[in-house]
């Protein structure tokens, strides 16, 4: 095992040249040993104009790290024999519909907290966020709006709006409940319901009441009015092209999506989110209080189904049954002003945190090479080392498509050069193919793999990325 002073060594140089090149506001890391933190780094402001510092005790936004908490929400209930999470979710939410009945009645709690529903990306979260969207700083003049995605999308202010959205929508499930794994923050919306339904209080309010209070955390709300005065709180920004260049702006106006908060609102800090990650290693214990049973824990962390290249899902969590040589259970969560990621390696009680004030930032990578280095390992150690394979042209012409999903993400494949590219976020690359269907791709210093899906006539339909499955226009 590395020192802490091994740490600082490999880590800081390398840290604060990443968080400049990505124009980071601020961005805050640590690392906890058996429930005590053994590293901490700062980078930036919580307020640029003020230059006010940061610390493990500032506020960011944690995203869809929220969606592990629910995990373990829904968790405390089948622990006390108030679900199961093998019910059918119709058994809580009767008027739930999707276009196909059958696989409706035969989703269960457990699809949904492994996505594996069948649920396709859709644009109902734009509908939740509508209303304090529309409150964010206009463009200023000669600067690029982004791509409106709301004009369409009516607003949804409540679970029964929400599911009579779905139940009015025209989508294909993706297939039959529990064979396909695609992201839904429909599904983890739902299950805010199903908990507050089964418990009698509002999902957030149960939060406070059976998670977050017994724990001590006491820096983690859903609305920054419940820290009164307190002041240790990051500015949001947000960014966007002008003449080219990314331009960085504080946009201190936090989405909010109230039928969906058990999907990815949350507030927290870093002190908060490593207190919390110490219940995968003392079998659900955080602090003096038992928020899980060791068997719940058990449950949230055994990987269900292959989410990507090289990990699974869990209930909540992500699980790398190999990263650098030890288990590892991690998940992150990007929303504006947010890029946010923690992991532990229950096996060396492990925890990491890294929380920032702006999305698109890379924090996960971020994360994870102090991990490495703090296990003595080089800083690239956590990246995705696969042989390439050769395809011929043929081969790759095959993939070459526009794929795109009612959530708003967009993917061009095309070949130039002889070279598979890959056009998204107004950003190209070059996919590296590395087993069937299956390619690698660089990003922002990151590797990520891209998979290939075919129909029954062994045509490609659909592609699976950023733990989506994307169908191909028609």
């Amino acid at each position: 095992m590395a020192n802490d002073m091994k740490v600082l060594n490999d880590f800081d140089s390398y840290s604060e040249n990443l968080a400049q090149k990505y124009h980071v506001p601020g961005i805050f890391m640590a690392l906890g040993k058996e429930e005590k933190i053994v590293f901490e780094k700062g980078i930036g402001y919580r307020n640029v104009n003020e230059k006010l510092p940061l610390s493990k005790d500032t506020v960011f936004g944690i995203g869809s790290v929220n969606k592990q908490i629910t995990a373990v929400a829904v968790l405390q209930l089948h622990d006390q024999g108030k679900l199961s999470v093998h019910d059918p979710v119709v058994n809580y939410l009767p008027e739930f519909q999707t276009p196909n009945d059958l696989y409706t009645k035969e989703m269960t709690i457990h699809h949904f907290l492994t996505h594996t529903s069948g649920l396709p990306p859709l644009a109902t979260l734009y509908g939740a966020m509508k209303k304090s969207m529309e409150r964010d700083p206009k463009p200023e003049s000669g600067e690029q709006p982004a791509e409106n995605p709301l004009d369409k999308v009516p607003v949804i202010d409540t679970y029964e709006e929400l599911m009579d959205a779905l139940s009015k929508d025209s989508f294909t499930l993706l297939g039959k409940p529990g064979t396909v794994f695609s992201y839904s923050n429909e599904g983890y919306a739902l299950l805010g319901a199903i908990i507050e339904r089964v418990s009698g209080v509002p999902y957030e309010q149960y939060i406070k009441d059976y998670i977050t209070d017994p724990a001590g955390m006491h820096h983690t709300v859903f609305q920054y009015e419940e820290l009164g005065e307190y002041d240790d709180i990051a500015i949001l920004y947000h960014s966007r092209k002008k003449d080219e260049e990314t331009v960085v702006f504080e946009s201190n106006n936090p989405w909010d999506a109230p039928p969906m908060r058990a999907a990815g609102f949350l507030k927290s800090t870093v002190a908060d989110m490593l207190k919390y990650s110490d219940l995968f290693h003392t079998g659900g214990r955080i602090g003096n209080a038992q928020i899980l049973t060791p068997e719940s824990v058990e449950l949230m962390t055994t990987p269900y189904i292959k989410c990507d290249f090289n990990k699974y899902y869990g209930y909540g969590v992500m699980i790398h049954p190999d990263f650098l040589g030890y288990k590892f259970v991690e998940h992150g969560g990007a929303i504006k002003g947010v890029a946010a990621h923690i992991g532990t390696i229950p096996e060396l009680k492990l925890t990491g945190a890294a929380l920032a004030n702006l999305g698109g930032v890379p924090s996960t990578k971020l994360l994870f090479s102090a991990f490495a280095s703090y296990l003595g390992r080089d800083i690239e150690d956590t990246e995705l080392q696969v042989e390439e394979i050769p395809l011929s042209l043929d081969e790759l012409k095959a993939y070459e498509g526009m794929f795109a999903s009612p959530e708003g993400m967009a993917v061009k494949f095309y070949l130039e050069e002889d070279k598979l590219q890959a056009s998204m976020e107004n950003e190209a690359t070059t996919l590296t193919p590395v087993g069937e269907d299956t390619f690698l791709f660089a990003m922002r210093d990151s590797k990520y793999a891209i998979s290939f899906l075919r129909d029954e006539n062994k045509k490609i339909h659909r592609v699976a990325f950023g733990y989506r499955q994307i169908s191909k226009a028609e």
